[in-house]
């Protein structure tokens, strides 16, 4: 079974971001980066998967800078087989999810993976799309939000999380699957892994992306929290407090 992770290169989600002087990127300085975490669990689940059937491929696929290459050497030492980079040297807020899904699609065709695996969304832009994009252009049937997925023979088994329910679904495989919170649980790379990382082959490729679609105008910090209040110490602050949250928080 031939199985394609894509990943992206984030932001470390515990980095605190500056936005840079022009206001539509952030500054770079003191930046650490990492695999988006939804997509390390995709990465996982992927290694899994190879080590229940006892044969298989897991490939890795990303689009970003040449430095990109440290975020695939964690996935190949986690287990992955090969990687491969696309290179792009502009910002990813450069590109909209289609441009980026056409990218990823054209070099993914000619792989022809049973199974490809994303997270359902990127930490850094949240825009939620690209797996669904790329279903379409590798004229695939798509699953998102999966939290459980099995496979037997040609059928997966998926469980998605949805409005209060869990739903489970068998599709045919080649399928498109984009992993949520649950599915997997990524390991740390072993020092092992670390040392059989460095002896993988990262095949970079330059690749034409269309022009955006969409128009980032600006970047700005969430307006900061009022201060929070007492309003009484003990019983006695239940008053204050039950009509405090009727008539100004409104959510009783």
């Amino acid at each position: 079974m031939k199985i394609v992770v894509c990943i992206k290169r984030v932001p470390d989600t515990a980095t605190r971001i500056r936005i840079a002087p022009d206001g539509k990127s952030i500054d770079p300085s003191g930046v650490e980066y990492v695999v988006s975490p939804y997509d390390e669990i995709a990465v996982e689940k992927a290694i899994q998967l190879k080590e229940q059937l006892g044969a298989g491929e897991v490939i890795v696929v990303s689009l970003g800078p040449a430095e990109a290459s440290k975020e695939l050497r964690t996935c190949l030492a986690m287990g992955a087989d090969r990687a491969i980079l696309l290179k792009y040297a502009g910002s990813s807020f450069d590109l909209d999810p289609l441009s980026v899904a056409e990218a990823l699609a054209d070099a993914i065709r000619p792989i022809q993976p049973d199974l490809v695996l994303t997270g359902w969304k990127a930490a850094d832009d949240d825009h939620a799309q690209v797996g669904q994009a790329l279903a379409v252009l590798l004229d695939m049937p798509c699953l998102t939000f999966v939290a459980k997925l099995d496979v037997a023979g040609r059928t997966a088994t998926v469980h998605r999380e949805v409005e209060g329910a869990v739903e489970e679904v068998e599709a045919s495989l080649p399928i498109v699957v984009t992993a949520q919170r649950g599915l997997a649980e990524p390991r740390y790379a072993s020092l092992k892994g670390i040392m059989a990382a460095k002896k993988k082959s990262i095949e970079e490729k330059e690749i034409a992306t269309r022009p955006s679609r969409l128009e980032l105008r600006k970047l700005a910090p969430p307006p900061a929290r009022p201060p929070g209040r007492i309003v009484g110490q003990g019983k006695d602050a239940v008053p204050a407090l039950v009509d405090a949250l009727m008539n100004e928080a409104k959510v009783l």
